[in-house]
């Protein structure tokens, strides 16, 4: 907070915590349009140091309901911020934060989702994502999501089934050149070489013989 936006906080009525903390949210919004992403997450950061500050003063449920609902949506623009920023781990924690106050929050699921698929984990965003589509079936946006992790999660399954493969060995092709040749017409076991060898040695001792006697 700037110095003229210091207030004491503790002092804040729920009406007023709401709106200077919407202004900081606002403030992070237009920096977000303008894709200036670190100045977003500096705002939103401030707008829910303000919405977690504690209170000398009592708030009606209304009041209490409200400033739920302001931290949900800066908990929501904070993580598009920080996916923006490729910091995952960051990003992941304040999704997770937003669903434990609303599991069925669908820009939650989807963002975790978006997290968790940039990380490679496919295998646990695809269930995410399923369960986002579950809450809101026509939306486009999560159907190719959806869809594009479901491509790269079989590719990623292809690719390290090939590895493993090259791994272990193809025993079955190992073993397959060794019975075709002896299967091979060429193939002559070696008894029957030597046996037809000393036949042909016997034959030339035998015409040397006979020349001899003429």
């Amino acid at each position: 907070l700037a110095a003229r936006d210091t207030p004491d906080l503790e002092l804040l009525t729920g009406k007023e915590k709401i709106q200077l903390a919407n202004r900081k949210r606002e403030r992070g919004n237009f920096f977000y349009q303008q894709a200036d992403y670190v100045l977003a997450v500096n705002s939103y950061d401030i707008a829910l140091r303000i919405l977690g500050s504690s209170s000398k003063v009592d708030f009606s449920p209304d009041e209490e309901a409200e400033l739920l609902d302001v931290k949900v949506k800066c908990l929501n623009n904070l993580a598009a911020s920080q996916l923006k920023l490729d910091h995952f781990k960051a990003a992941l924690k304040s999704c997770n934060l937003v669903l434990e106050h609303q599991p069925g929050n669908i820009k939650a699921l989807f963002r975790k989702g978006k997290v968790l698929a940039q990380q490679g984990e496919y295998r646990e965003a695809i269930p995410i994502l399923k369960a986002a589509l579950k809450l809101e079936p026509s939306n486009k946006t999560i159907h190719a999501e959806l869809s594009k992790l479901v491509k790269k999660h079989a590719d990623q399954r292809n690719v390290e089934t090939e590895m493993y493969r090259k791994m272990l060995g193809n025993p079955s092709a190992a073993s397959t050149p060794s019975k075709c040749k002896d299967k091979l017409p060429w193939s002559i076991p070696w008894k029957w070489l030597f046996g037809a060898t000393a036949i042909a040695l016997g034959g030339v001792a035998l015409s040397v013989v006979i020349a001899a006697r003429n």
